[in-house]
């Protein structure tokens, strides 16, 4: 592996005193920047003088490449955006698609979206707590948590078919019905979560090592996460409730009972725990779900302009045939206007603004990311404090690259 991390030491201009600090990258080649993230150091010492993060180097292109495509084909790039949190990126999309549309989706349909929803949220979180200790040097529950996501997984493949990045939730509602038994495979799941999270808590709970590179470091306020357009539990992390599934309720979250779990400190301890606590209300709103999904029922809108034609009728009817050619290699078209919608996911506000010209295709596409306005608090969090606290505060962030690099 070719070095991470360079060195370079400032060079005296004309007439002033060599500088006592020096400049070292970390990334973007290096396993703690969770990415190819780089963040540029200035060092005054171990002291951070100054951090900046720089980005750029994924290159996806996602929002140009966008404009190239059909509406329904411009799904599979959401699931890319944040490939932790596919159908967060899907669900705010479909949303954005339908409310420029006047599409009214089926009750089972939004609820089935509100109940992967939780489960992508749930599966996130786990990836995120087990990288961010493993940074710390606990190696042990990141291997846990993985297991634990995979059930998760399973789940998502036996409705999807895919393992990730599924593009499952489309205009008008989803690709495919739950199949038999799913929702005791889940209910399953919910029996053991307890069990897991009693698991992990008892390796980190009480850990003086965790407590210790968290408690009072990279403390960010309340008026700064404001400042920098922060959401999510960041901002949550800092003493504001703000969840868009309360104060702008969609796909009927308005009718589930859970709580916003806030903390005051804005340390990453505090970020750490507001994260766990989401995970315990994902499986409580995920246990109303089973109550209010019914075995069968309407999963795609019966508006024809949108919703593929049943399977079984266009092997036997021409004019069924005819029209599903023409929405998968033509797609459909979308009233002129614009649109933003926004959705609560597990970084933060993830939305998308759409710009529609009549065609079936978007004049402009933009996607409103969360990891890409978060890390602008990096430089804030680090400064004035450690070296090793700069790996910390990364995975405190919780960034995903394809969420920055748009």
């Amino acid at each position: 592996m070719a070095s991470e991390t360079q060195v370079v030491n400032h060079k005296p201009e004309a007439g002033v005193s060599p500088s006592d600090t020096m400049v070292i990258n970390i990334g973007p080649q290096h396993p703690a920047t969770h990415g190819v993230l780089r963040v540029r150091l200035e060092l005054d010492g171990e002291r951070v003088v100054r951090a900046e993060p720089v980005i750029g180097y994924l290159h996806t292109g996602f929002e140009k490449s966008a404009e190239t495509m059909t509406y329904q084909q411009c799904n599979t790039l959401t699931d890319r955006l944040d490939y932790l949190a596919p159908m967060t990126n899907n669900l705010a999309y479909v949303l954005a698609v339908e409310k420029l549309m006047g599409i009214e989706v089926p009750k089972r349909a939004q609820y089935i979206r509100v109940m992967f929803a939780e489960l992508t949220r749930i599966a996130s979180h786990l990836v995120w707590l087990g990288t961010h200790l493993m940074d710390m040097g606990a190696m042990s529950p990141f291997f846990y948590m993985l297991r634990e996501r995979e059930v998760i997984l399973d789940l998502i493949e036996a409705a999807s078919g895919v393992r990730m990045n599924p593009s499952y939730f489309r205009v008008g509602g989803i690709a495919y019905d739950l199949p038999e038994g799913f929702m005791n495979k889940l209910g399953d799941f919910l029996k053991d979560f307890p069990r897991w999270m009693k698991m992990y808590r008892n390796l980190f709970e009480d850990n003086p090592l965790i407590s210790e590179r968290l408690k009072g470091i990279n403390v960010l306020s309340q008026e700064g996460c404001l400042a920098h357009s922060v959401t999510g539990p960041m901002l949550r992390g800092s003493g504001l409730a703000l969840d868009l599934r309360r104060s702008a309720p969609y796909s009927s979250y308005e009718e589930f009972e859970f709580e916003v779990p806030t903390r005051s400190e804005g340390d990453s301890f505090a970020r750490l725990w507001v994260r766990v606590d989401e995970m315990y209300q994902s499986a409580k709103i995920l246990e109303q779900c089973l109550d209010k999904i019914t075995p069968q029922g309407v999963y795609m809108t019966s508006d024809g302009k949108v919703a593929l034609p049943p399977r079984d009728q266009i092997y036997g009817d021409m004019e069924a045939l005819i029209h599903q050619f023409k929405l998968v290699t033509a797609g459909f078209p979308v009233p002129a206007g614009e649109v933003y919608q926004g959705v609560e996911g597990p970084r933060g506000e993830m939305g998308f603004y759409l710009v529609c010209d009549g065609g079936p295709r978007p004049y402009r596409w933009r996607a409103r990311t969360p990891s890409f306005y978060n890390l602008q608090t990096l430089p804030v969090m680090c400064e004035d404090g450690l070296v090793a606290d700069v790996i910390v505060a990364i995975g405190s962030v919780d960034i995903v690259l394809g969420d920055v690099d748009k």
